[in-house]
């Protein structure tokens, strides 16, 4: 007799069934490994409240980068009879910081997994409608989701009211114009809207005044795929995969001069020391280690007295940083630290949506002080200025996080790299400047 397919006590439930050679799971081939499964379980009995009671126990966080619990957040949606409609779930697929490329993995390789995500999502909430908003760029993970929901109306997973209950999920795929700032939950919903992408003042949230002052969950698409596993395998078992008192596991990635870049589904917790070197093989011969950004550009530098750091949301110390999106970008010695910095500043300046004036003047302001170092023409009172805006764009002076994740990286390299911007002002040059033209590409 052959084995129930979601009774496998699953390693990497989220990437295990994606081909190697880059081809998706169609509906067929997810069905058999179990795929929808969860919705046959919803129908036995799950009310949504049994459901969001099972995510807040199971310590799912974000995977976006903020790592809030989903639980909590879902908490905030109003529920009940009296509660206002429409509701919306949205996934936030707008991938466009620079090194991260988890989301686009997951659906390019395994598109029906963000679709039962979303369903679930749906049920527990007692939302209706649900939204991909996806980064304008990623055309072919947008061609394998087109024809994943058109698969899961043709089955009656979407469209139809599920079997023995009333509850009916519709989906749309909506590709994005563009812009970083459409990473932030409430200009996305901006942007849906049609309006300019632009944050919105909070309270209101959206968890109770959303896309079009609906009570709406935003929710990254890496969170989504894990719904589905949560409500097959119980809570314990997803806390069995981690490291850490964080549940789960964790999509890590690794660009830069390693041996093997790539990435790599694993226990949350897992350290970056043993990411680094043991998945991605360590630096390339001749190179060697100086940093690493944890989870894209908006996170600070660790250096090799934090590899040792469990990779989650909680381990981290404030002081030396966060986990962000887990994907790694490496600093090596062949590369100009302050020519690092400068490339993050230019695009964080250039994405500004310009909305309030700290991040509109500050950002490009950054962005010409490091370039007059890179130039020569630096002083003693620029790198003041540098620590100084550090300072001006931290939390709390801005509106939203744009601008103060720029400075995630900056304040670290100011800390960490002080040697290399004195010795730019000293020599009057980048010490830099005479190595090949691509050991300076850097993101």
């Amino acid at each position: 007799m052959s084995q129930d397919p979601t009774r496998i006590t699953m390693e990497r439930p989220l990437t295990q069934y994606i081909h190697p050679d880059g081809t998706p799971r169609l509906l067929r081939e997810y069905v058999t490994n179990g795929g929808y499964h969860s919705l046959q379980k919803l129908v036995t009995g799950m009310a949504p409240k049994d459901v969001q009671r099972l995510v807040g126990e199971s310590g799912l966080r974000g995977r976006g980068g903020g790592g809030f619990p989903t639980g909590s957040k879902w908490s905030f949606v109003p529920m009940g009879p009296d509660a206002q409609k429409p509701k919306y779930i949205v996934a936030n697929a707008d991938e466009m910081e620079p090194g991260t490329f988890k989301d686009r993995i997951l659906m390019e390789g395994d598109p029906h997994g963000l679709v039962e995500g979303m369903i679930m999502a749906g049920y527990a909430l007692d939302a209706e409608v649900g939204y991909i908003f996806l980064r304008g760029e990623y055309h072919l993970s947008a061609q394998r989701l087109t024809r994943a929901i058109a698969e899961a109306y043709a089955e009656g997973y979407l469209g139809k009211p599920l079997p023995g209950t009333t509850f009916r999920f519709d989906l749309h795929l909506h590709s994005s114009a563009g812009r970083y700032i459409c990473g932030e939950e409430t200009a996305l919903i901006n942007a849906l809207e049609g309006k300019r992408a632009t944050p919105r003042a909070k309270p209101p949230y959206p968890q109770t005044v959303g896309l079009w002052g609906q009570p709406t969950i935003v929710q990254n698409v890496e969170t989504l795929y894990n719904l589905p596993h949560i409500v097959n395998h119980g809570s314990a078992w997803y806390h069995s995969l981690s490291r850490t008192q964080d549940g789960g596991t964790k999509i890590y990635g690794v660009s830069g001069r390693v041996t093997r870049p790539g990435w790599w589904e694993l226990p949350l917790g897992t350290t970056a020391r043993e990411v680094l070197e043991q998945h991605a093989g360590g630096m390339l011969a001749g190179v060697h280690f100086r940093g690493v950004l944890p989870g894209g550009i908006s996170t600070a530098f660790m250096t090799e007295e934090h590899l040792d750091l469990p990779m989650d949301f909680s381990s981290i110390p404030p002081q030396v940083g966060r986990l962000g999106t887990g994907t790694m970008i490496v600093l090596d010695d062949h590369t100009c630290p302050v020519g690092f910095v400068l490339n993050l500043e230019r695009f964080f300046a250039r994405e500004s949506c310009g909305w309030c004036t700290p991040c509109r003047e500050g950002l490009p302001w950054v962005a010409r002080l490091l370039q007059s170092f890179e130039e020569g023409r630096a002083t003693n009172d620029d790198l003041a200025l540098l620590d100084m805006h550090t300072k001006w764009l931290a939390p709390g002076h801005t509106f939203c996080g744009l601008a103060p994740g720029a400075m995630a990286p900056l304040q670290s390299a100011l800390q960490f790299f002080h040697d290399d911007f004195e010795r730019h002002i000293g020599l009057g040059r980048c010490p830099w400047s005479n190595k090949p033209a691509q050991l300076r590409v850097l993101v």
